[in-house]
């Protein structure tokens, strides 16, 4: 795709300028996204980090900077939704901010909302300023928007197209009353709204300002730099893979609706500076809301290829070298109206195991076993009789894959964002709800010579009032992370309800709607551990009695798993571990 306003013949920007106009515009985003955390109402976005912000090309939509701090998933998706804004609406104007949720349009589920501002230097357009943020609740049947039961997009929420809620500046009061009806918690939308449209203001500050002081044709000279040399890092990168077809298949435990798993299966082909990624031998699209949409699955194979490359620039170069073939036919490539609530938090994760999958045969060594993938989203709406009306919404950490370098990373975030878990307090401050346990999940990591990370035991009390738990919408409940060169698979995840006393499993394991709380119910969830990475018992014995000192996994674990004897005070017992380990291996 060709880029918008060339800059005239002969212009060179020097490394010291490049350098600098490089970090403003990664400083630009940075700050849009740190006005928007600190000014949204919802506290996934303001204490969880659920949003991001970019710089985009005002011709094709593609990418010139985003910040470290945004979200990886939204660098991709919000390409094509700021496209579907320039191919829609044409009568653009200064201080004008268009409103998309549309997942077909190049979103994600419906909660993720989309703001997109012309950016105009001295009369002449010269890019777009995008954001997203996750709504805590954006209509539909379930508070939250995680149905596992839906089986269309209308029943999810309400979906817009991109529409212009600011003209000129003004707040269109229509659009804005068409929101507000269509959510339970009015207060915190219209909260979010203003905070996002803000950033987005702020960038446009931000921006002027880099263009006052280097002009316009630098500053373009600087991005399509910028943008030539990620893309030659990469297809560099790239060339050090061995050429081939790599393939590796995994699973989603089930759509929510029909007890099946679903499957996804990737032919990777790496060729000369190129990768091919084609999915079209996955299953095809489901009843219920773990469809993908295109932008989405796309986002998550290039996010993986970050995770790989994590030192080169993030911009429109670091896409170039990528193809992908996603057939519709396919529930990675969801048509309207099939729902897609959990496209972005569960499928997406799943795409980026299954790209590390197949990469960790060509490039064994280089690739880590898999994450935990999957971060249990759980709505609660009700009415608190202190407060009124609340819906709450929180998503929890696992553990990464061992490596060949390291173990994995125990309570990581979701492998396709920042995001964490909100603080306790501020959880526990804004909803009805205490956290009874926020621990490391003992025994859940994979064994291997580097283990996997452990995964979380997070467990909440209704303190007051009555709720329903509007959705429980996680994975990894049938098919464990797996392990690498020789390493074993991390835990499932397992999720209880406490009813009235009695204990509860959802039917689907991991997904489930509609259970009526009633003050002192309890849900606990136990998400899983990364893979382990290599055979188990290469793992130092001394390393292995350090875990259970810590309490990371149990004596039994020691010898089962790692073939490690120790003796009543925590020390190894180095001839029983030796003969131990002999006796596995003759075997």
């Amino acid at each position: 795709m060709g880029q918008s306003g060339d800059p005239a013949p002969g212009v060179i920007v020097d490394p010291i300028t490049l350098a600098v106009i490089r970090g403003a515009l990664e400083e630009i985003t940075n700050e849009m996204d740190y006005v928007f955390e600190r000014m949204a109402f919802s506290p996934v976005i303001s204490d969880g980090w659920d949003r991001a912000g970019g710089i985009y090309d005002p011709v094709t939509g593609e990418v010139y900077a985003q910040g470290p701090r945004g979200l990886p998933t939204f660098v991709g998706v919000m390409q094509f939704a700021t496209k579907a804004v320039i191919d829609r609406i044409t009568d653009v104007q200064p201080d004008d901010i268009f409103l998309t949720n549309d997942p077909y349009l190049g979103g994600t589920h419906l909660m993720d909302v989309k703001m997109i501002r012309p950016f105009f230097y001295r009369g002449e357009l010269f890019a777009y300023l995008s954001n997203t943020g996750h709504w805590s609740d954006i209509g539909g049947r379930t508070p939250g928007g995680f149905s596992p039961k839906a089986t269309d997009i209308y029943q999810e929420g309400l979906r817009l197209p991109p529409v212009r809620i600011f003209a000129g500046g003004k707040l269109d009061q229509q659009i804005l009353d068409i929101i507000l009806v269509n959510t339970r918690v009015a207060r915190e939308r219209l909260g979010d709204i203003r905070a996002q449209a803000t950033a987005l203001r702020v960038g446009d500050r931000r921006l002027t300002e880099l263009l006052d002081r280097y002009g316009r044709e630098v500053v373009q000279a600087a991005i399509r730099e910028l943008a030539a040399r990620t893309e030659a890092a990469v297809r560099e990168r790239i060339r050090e893979i061995p050429g081939g077809v790599y393939r590796f298949t995994d699973h989603m435990d089930s759509d929510g609706i029909v007890e099946r798993p679903l499957r996804l299966h990737l032919d990777l082909t790496v060729e000369g500076g190129a990768i091919h990624f084609d999915f079209s031998a996955s299953d095809p699209p489901c009843r219920g809301p773990l469809n993908s949409v295109l932008a989405t699955t796309v986002s998550a194979c290039c996010v993986a290829m970050k995770h790989l490359f994590p030192e080169i620039p993030l911009n429109y170069g670091f896409f170039r070298p990528f193809r992908f073939t996603v057939p519709s036919s396919t529930f990675l490539n969801a048509q309207e109206p099939r729902p897609v609530a959990g496209c972005a938090a569960e499928v997406s994760q799943r795409v980026i195991d299954v790209v590390f999958g197949a990469l960790g045969q060509a490039i064994p060594g280089q690739v880590p076993a898999a994450a935990f993938s999957t971060v249990s989203n759980v709505a609660i709406g009700g009415d608190d009789p202190l407060h009124g009306p609340y819906v709450a919404y929180s998503f929890i950490g696992g553990g990464y894959g061992g490596s060949s370098v390291s173990d994995g990373l125990n309570n990581g975030c979701s492998t396709i964002s920042l995001a964490r878990t909100q603080a306790v307090e501020v959880f526990e401050q804004h909803y009805p709800l205490l956290v009874r346990e926020y621990s490391l999940r003992q025994d859940s990591a994979g064994a291997g010579r580097h283990r996997g990370g452990l995964g979380v035991v997070f467990e909440i009390e209704l303190r007051r009032g009555d709720a329903v738990l509007a959705s429980l919408l996680g994975d990894r409940g049938r098919f464990a992370p797996f392990g690498a060169a020789g390493g074993r698979p991390g835990t499932n995840s397992r999720y209880t309800f406490t009813l009235d006393g009695r204990p509860y499993v959802p039917p689907h394991l991991s997904k489930d709607e509609g259970v009526v709380f009633a003050a002192g119910d309890r849900l606990r969830m136990e998400t899983p551990g990364g893979g382990g990475f290599g055979p188990p018992e290469e793992r130092d014995p001394e390393r292995v009695a350090r875990d259970v000192c810590l309490g990371y996994i149990t004596v039994a674990a020691a010898r089962e798993d790692y073939g490690v004897v120790l003796d009543d005070e925590g020390q190894v017992d180095a001839a029983a571990t030796a003969t131990l380990r002999a006796g596995r291996r003759e075997r």
